[in-house]
């Protein structure tokens, strides 16, 4: 859901003034971007400095600043177009053959629209990062159609690519500092002068660069490499960006806060963005994407045989302490079909008419000692179930 200029102002205000201060910093960001205002941003990086230099994780004493900012976006009139839900990428029936036909990726069709969000999920060497590269113009399709809203036939391929950025896993090397590499960047888009200088501050603060912008880009942290590439990639405005296990090597916390800048990004009322994104998190990417795609041996999940029956199942993941042969008596009252242990976890079959809440209400009436619990039935998980 796209939320209006207004709506992000007075949900940063809230969020701050709840305690939620990282999410009220980053929409209060997000806001004062929209505005490519050089007033605004001088305003809210005083802000920034005070905010990033309190020591204290209680940040309650910068709500008189904080309103202030607000209060300035309120003023600011920006404009906005009804972009969300067109269409930028479509793919039509796209293969990519190797090793002479020895692997193929594909047939796939893609419609990406603006504010999108697609997770490509997968195991290894299933065609994930080919299918990005393709997307990217960065290799040739085999056969089928690949049309970009923002691209025209007499335009050449930097025409594509001034608009589109793959982020790869392994990033480029960058020497020199996080902030002048970053200047640098956004001079190369036509932005100089103070507005360069504001603008990149901005951005560092966003994607949480603030402490580490005087570093240079080879001591960053792999976590902090891939921030300095979204904050890089978000200096160009594209309409499209794909990235290939952006989660990879981070931990939780900064998973959870790179999957969240991805949504936020997305959904901007401004400039909406398209993506597409690749990862082994199954959960995390099912949160934030519109569409999950599941590639096995090239094919994607809307073009595998799953039988009918499977996906008229209720399908349960399940961890306990209690035997098997007790978590089979207890269900067998919801008459399980099925129960298999694929040595970390049990998978749980029933039919389609049990509810997950009749099996949580059965687990607790037979007090089950249940350790973990999730229902799979409509995640991509059930894939990578043996």
């Amino acid at each position: 859901m796209i939320q209006t200029q207004e709506e992000l102002i007075e949900n940063a205000l809230l969020y701050f003034k709840r305690g939620d201060f990282s999410l009220g910093y980053r929409t209060l960001l997000d806001a004062s971007l929209n505005t490519d205002s050089v007033e605004v941003f001088t305003k809210v990086l005083d802000f920034v400095e005070k905010y990033e230099n309190e020591s204290s994780d209680d940040k309650s004493s910068l709500l008189l600043l904080f309103t202030e900012c607000c209060n300035q976006l309120k003023k600011i009139k920006i404009e906005t177009k009804n972009l969300v839900g067109t269409t930028i990428l479509k793919a039509d029936n796209i293969t990519k053959d190797y090793n002479k036909g020895r692997f193929v990726l594909g047939p796939v069709n893609i419609e990406l629209k603006k504010g999108d969000i697609f997770g490509l999920v997968g195991e290894n060497g299933n065609g994930k990062t080919t299918l990005l590269t393709v997307l990217a113009s960065l290799n040739k399709v085999s056969a089928g159609s690949l049309e970009y809203s923002f691209s025209s036939k007499n335009k050449d391929a930097y025409d594509v690519l001034s608009k589109l950025v793959y982020i790869p896993q392994r990033t480029a090397v960058w020497y020199g500092k996080v902030l002048d590499n970053l200047k640098f960047a956004l001079v190369h888009y036509g932005v100089k002068g103070k507005k360069n200088d504001l603008l990149v501050l901005m951005m560092v603060a966003r994607f949480g660069l603030w402490k580490y912008k005087d570093l240079k880009w080879s001591e960053l942290s792999s976590g902090y490499k891939m921030r300095f590439e979204l904050a890089r990639t978000m200096l160009r405005k594209p309409e499209i960006i794909l990235l290939d296990e952006p989660l990879a090597n981070l931990d939780i916390l900064a998973q959870q806060i790179i999957l969240e800048d991805l949504k936020m990004m997305s959904k901007s009322p401004v400039n909406p963005i398209a993506m597409v994104f690749s990862s082994q998190q199954l959960y995390e990417v099912e949160k934030i994407s519109d569409e999950v795609i599941y590639l096995r041996n090239g094919k994607p999940s809307n073009e595998l045989n799953i039988d009918e029956r499977t996906a008229k199942q209720l399908i349960i993941e399940l961890d306990a302490t209690n035997s098997r042969e007790e978590l089979e008596t207890v269900f067998k009252e919801l008459n399980l079909e099925k129960l298999e242990f694929n040595g970390g976890v049990y998978i749980l079959y029933f039919k389609h008419e049990i509810t997950f809440n009749t099996v949580l209400n059965t687990i607790a009436s037979h007090q089950l000692n249940v350790t973990y619990i999730r229902d799979i039935s409509k995640s991509t998980r059930r894939f990578f179930v043996y």
